[in-house]
């Protein structure tokens, strides 16, 4: 049985014979299975790397409209290559003074929420005053207006990708509670 390796804590999973494969990790509780795991089968004896084949698609790759069958980046079908955009900045920049920069901005954070896009640690980069020009609120039967303006967003920028995220401001959060609580 070959062993299997947590993406996120790097920890080697052992799992009995008779349950089978976990679907999430014991150590970190991250998910195993799905599009963020990529398994990957190590082979000690091959420690040179082979020529690689040329790749030609022959006729019966594909089908009857003409679109090829095989998958385009050579992977299973269903996978993503995840690519972080800020590795293209690599050879212009010291990445490993940007990464030590970032994580001396996540120490200082109360909140440090994931990126929906590559899981990495986003950076609190401000808040943002919402006020009644631009935002008019929901107004429901049962509570009337969920969140009247004026309030404030955190507003989190990804240190991968910069992806921009936004969450309401802690006092705004508790005026929510209030609100829906109150009858």
């Amino acid at each position: 049985m070959e062993p299997t390796i947590c993406p996120w804590c790097q920890t080697e999973i052992v799992w009995d014979e008779e349950i089978g494969p976990e679907e999430n990790c014991p150590h970190c509780e991250n998910e195993l299975k799905g599009y963020r795991t990529l398994s990957v089968a190590l082979d000690d004896a091959d420690d040179e790397m082979e020529p690689q084949e040329e790749l030609e698609d022959s006729f019966e790759d594909y089908d009857d409209e003409g679109i090829l069958n095989k998958p385009f980046w050579g992977a299973e079908e269903g996978t993503v290559p995840a690519i972080r955009t800020i590795d293209k900045y690599g050879e212009a920049h010291d990445l490993m003074a940007y990464e030590e920069a970032v994580e001396q901005v996540l120490d200082h954070q109360d909140e440090t929420p994931e990126c929906f896009h590559c899981r990495e640690y986003m950076m609190l980069a401000g808040t943002q005053r919402v006020n009644e020009e631009g935002f008019h609120p929901a107004v429901l039967p049962i509570t009337g207006a969920l969140l009247k303006p004026p309030f404030d967003m955190n507003v989190y920028i990804c240190s991968g990708c910069f992806q921009v995220q936004y969450s309401l401001a802690e006092d705004d959060r508790l005026r929510l509670i209030e609100g829906l609580t109150k009858k």
